[in-house]
């Protein structure tokens, strides 16, 4: 994809209230994150350029966003704590009119479903990798996770 073109969605992104752009043409696609970067997928083979926001872009006082995930427990929880082994979206049942795989409370031994990520189309059954009870279930159903970030915490 042209530079100008990049710089030219970049600068669409920063001056709007969107936080992220997806663009496929032919065989690239770029997608540009507000405060992230720009990453530029040219058929299989990928390579990512980073590129920060434009100084007069930034907001004086920081803006509301979603808490960035963190391979940390939130604080004053302890136990086991189960980590999402890949990137996708978090889904607490397999399918919206399900009964959820797990509830807060709920003992569980290892290798017991906690849950599913969906990656690429593709339903990833989330096992227990240890045996105790659910203290806590960190993240929402629909909610993207990342790779490493706590998902539930078994005590």
């Amino acid at each position: 994809m042209d530079l100008r073109k990049l710089k030219k969605l970049i600068d669409l992104v920063q001056e709007s209230g969107i936080a992220e752009l997806e663009i496929t043409e032919g065989e690239e696609k770029v997608k540009i994150v507000k405060g992230g970067g720009v990453s530029v997928v040219p058929g299989s083979a990928g390579s990512t350029m980073a590129v920060g926001p434009a100084p007069e872009a930034r907001p004086t006082a920081p803006a509301p966003t979603e808490a960035a995930p963190t391979a940390e427990p939130p604080p004053g929880e302890t136990g086991h704590v189960v980590k999402a082994p890949m990137v996708g979206t978090f889904y607490r049942s397999p399918s919206p009119d399900a009964k959820v795989f797990v509830e807060v409370g709920q003992a569980v031994k290892e290798g017991d479903t906690l849950c599913i990520i969906e990656a690429m189309k593709l339903m990833n059954e989330i096992e227990a990798d240890a045996a105790g009870v659910v203290k806590a279930i960190l993240v929402e159903s629909g909610q993207p996770v990342e790779y490493g970030q706590p998902l539930f915490i078994l005590g």
